[in-house]
């Protein structure tokens, strides 16, 4: 079906003018017009721009110009990015009505690239879940299972892709909310290297500095479409491209067995399902077949209890920045009468929500140390396969987060406990691409991480493409023929 081919092969479909800009353009609307009332995925519709823009892209080739590598394809993206003459809520009531007055930086790059967007998709509020909804446009489901979350917080573009709605996603990424969708819906998505991708054009209020830990990155079908999206969003913004450039390694292999892999199947911390851990262990014995030198011991050197209070503390610290000097003072009282000895989840989120910048200081320079160690294990390993997260995607539970809690193997582990697996990687600043291994017995995808060292990027993606051409990749769900 023409409607789940890959951003890249529809771009040489159009281009070889087997199908047309607008032809394809309608073929999504009339999927989104068809299936996504029970989806909800894509929230903000701009079909009739879409069109107007694909008719440009036809009228282009008739004349012999290409627009880019991207030339017709159309696409879609978060609702936390900015497109001219759209809400960039957030999800958030207060936001309903902001909208942009022009285009942000990512939206210009694909547009530059040849691409034209058919709208927006849904995101959970102040984009802050594993779950996408919001009092502005309501739930999300997975197009597996809609009574099942697609992840968060880029659900919606999880979703979108998985059902067949739009040939290319970008996301964003804090804790996990590229590569968790990915992995509920049995799509690809790229968390790249700290600082590579300009955060400017997602956004809620124009001209911020850039925060800790977050990361913009792409959602696709096809580790093919993940290079080339993200070889569309790299790159530095205008102010600083006046003084550097961005030179990312290709991918020096691309052989499985010539691979040097770390399997960190699951772990006591945050234990995933049976199910999930062997996946991992499948990926390892099919790399161990193809002559890979694999291990399932090697870790780096550092204390995992103490990284993911790291993690936690400078996670937080982001997530409540725009606090009100109100809820601050409320927060400082909680924190001031804490035992010192107390280190569970709560307590260290309270202290993050109040840090004082000396203790910012000391919480980064331990996360440099965690950096090294991280620099250290990527000299004999290139890729650690690890879980995203420790289910598959699970029922829909909008009660509040302290009500929650993810039921794995029968067991119930705190709703948040699984930010573990997600956050390893984003403190430390390291590329990791979630790539599909199949569905579940109970036919949900299930995806794994294949992580490496800082700007090694390509070499994540190359991985997942590799994997792919063994196992199987991208698969669609049969509901949405």
């Amino acid at each position: 079906m023409i409607a789940f081919e890959s951003a890249g092969q529809l771009a040489t479909r159009i281009r070889k003018k087997e199908i047309s800009s607008r032809e394809l353009t309608e073929l999504y609307i009339e999927r989104i017009e068809k299936y996504d009332n029970e989806i909800n995925s894509v929230i903000v519709r701009t079909f009739e721009k879409a069109r107007a823009a694909a008719d440009a892209a036809d009228a282009a080739l008739a004349r012999g110009e290409s627009l880019g590598p991207l030339h017709g394809v159309p696409m879609s993206i978060k609702e936390s990015y900015v497109i001219e003459g759209t809400p960039a809520t957030w999800g958030i009531e207060a936001f309903r009505n902001n909208v942009a007055a022009s285009d942000g930086l990512a939206v210009r790059r694909f547009k530059d690239a040849g691409a034209h967007f058919l709208g927006k998709t849904n995101v959970p509020v102040d984009l802050a879940d594993f779950q996408s909804y919001n009092p502005i446009y309501g739930k999300t489901g997975n197009p597996w299972d809609v009574s099942r979350t697609p992840g968060g917080s880029s659900g919606g573009s999880a979703a979108a892709l998985s059902a067949g709605f739009t040939a290319l996603e970008a996301g964003s990424d804090i804790g996990g909310s590229i590569r968790n969708p990915a992995h509920f819906c049995g799509v690809y998505g790229h968390k790249p290297t700290f600082g590579i991708v300009p955060m400017q054009g997602h956004e809620l209020v124009a001209n911020q500095p850039e925060a800790d830990l977050a990361v913009c990155g792409p959602l696709a079908r096809s580790a093919d479409d993940l290079k080339l999206a993200l070889s569309i969003m790299a790159g530095p913004a205008d102010r600083e491209a006046l003084g550097w450039t961005l030179n990312l390694p290709a991918a020096e292999k691309t052989k499985l067995r010539d691979f040097r892999v770390a399997i960190w199947a699951t772990d006591p911390i945050a234990p995933v399902a049976r199910e999930v851990e062997e996946r991992s262990l499948q990926v390892g014995a099919m790399l161990e077949r193809l002559g890979a030198r694999v291990s399932y011991t090697a870790r780096p050197n550092f204390d995992l209890e103490k990284a993911t209070i790291n993690y936690q503390t400078l996670l937080n610290s982001v997530m409540t920045a725009a606090w009100d000097d109100q809820t601050v003072a409320q927060m400082q009282a909680k924190v001031a009468a804490l035992e010192a000895t107390d280190l569970s989840r709560d307590a260290v989120n309270a202290r993050a929500a109040v840090l004082s910048h000396r203790e910012w200081i000391r919480a980064n320079s331990r996360r440099e140390k965690l950096r090294h160690a991280w620099a250290d294990f990527f000299k004999d390993w290139d890729i650690l396969v690890c879980p995203q997260m420790a289910t598959e995607a699970f029922s829909h539970d909008h009660r509040p987060f302290n009500d929650r809690n993810l039921m794995v193997d029968g067991e119930q582990q705190p709703y948040f406990q699984q930010l573990m697996w997600a956050g390893i990687v984003v403190n430390s600043y390291l590329p990791s691409t979630v790539f599909p291994t199949g569905l579940s017995k109970n036919g949900l995808p299930i995806g794994l991480q294949a992580v490496s060292a800082p700007f090694r990027d390509y070499r994540c993606i190359e991985f997942a493409k590799l994997v792919a051409e063994q196992i199987g990749g991208f698969s669609a769900p049969a509901a949405y023929p």
